[in-house]
């Protein structure tokens, strides 16, 4: 599971450096936040493939930010492992309702987190390393090549984006506000009609393989990925 991308979420600087040390020393990537708005920011952001979220967080709790995550279409397939000093096993059963995928005590060991981490990621990760196929249109996460009926289709990385984002959340209309973030980022600063623009690229890009018809425009709402009409 080396390469994933792991991020830390919790208000002791010193709880921080220590779990980033282990994760390094693993293999993985990561990145961390000391309260939940910057945690969802970095959620939106930089997508990581797993969040270790302290229960007790300035602000928005960690029960409360796991919530919110998990409530959301486009976060809620992140898996959370919960950290926290809290043991009874009423909180454990809040926790796990919560939505979080595992649960560990503090203090814990490094070797018993690295383990945690890495059985989380075999259960949630699954077939995501698949080609994505709706009708003839492949798209895979891996190469990045998308071909239509078995033939390559050339667009740009962020008609790519964009097109894997449509892949996996199909039959909802997205407003342009909602994909500038799900696929540009919360805190990248664009125009809505920017959407718009590589909306037509994408549609331009498939057209010659006849699936521009799958990207479709919802009057007065934004825009759709479905093979029904």
């Amino acid at each position: 599971m080396a390469e994933a991308k792991i991020l830390i979420v919790d208000d002791e600087e010193a709880i921080r450096e220590m779990i980033s040390v282990s994760l390094e020393l693993a293999g993985f990537k990561w990145m961390e936040a000391e309260n939940g708005s910057t945690a969802h920011s970095a959620v939106v952001d930089d997508r990581p493939d797993l969040i270790l979220l302290d229960w007790m967080l300035p602000g928005v709790s960690g029960i409360e930010l796991a919530r919110r995550l998990k409530r959301d279409e486009a976060t809620g397939e992140i898996p959370i492992i919960m950290l926290t000093a809290k043991s009874e096993e009423d909180n454990k059963i809040q926790g796990l309702d919560a939505g979080a995928d595992d649960y560990i005590t503090k203090p814990f060991s490094t070797r018993e987190l690295i383990s945690r981490i890495n059985a989380v990621l075999r259960r949630t990760k699954g077939d995501k390393s698949k080609a994505i196929l709706v009708e003839g249109l492949a798209l895979d996460p891996i190469s990045h090549r998308i071909t239509a009926d078995e033939r390559p289709v050339e667009m740009g990385p962020t008609e790519y984006r964009l097109l894997e984002f449509f892949m996996t959340h199909q039959d909802r209309a997205y407003s342009r506000a909602q994909l500038l973030d799900q696929v540009w980022g919360g805190n990248v600063y664009v125009e809505d009609r920017t959407v718009d623009v590589h909306i037509r690229r994408l549609r331009k890009a498939l057209a010659p393989h006849k699936y521009d018809h799958l990207v479709q425009t919802v009057r007065g709402t934004g825009y759709r990925f479905s093979t029904k009409f």
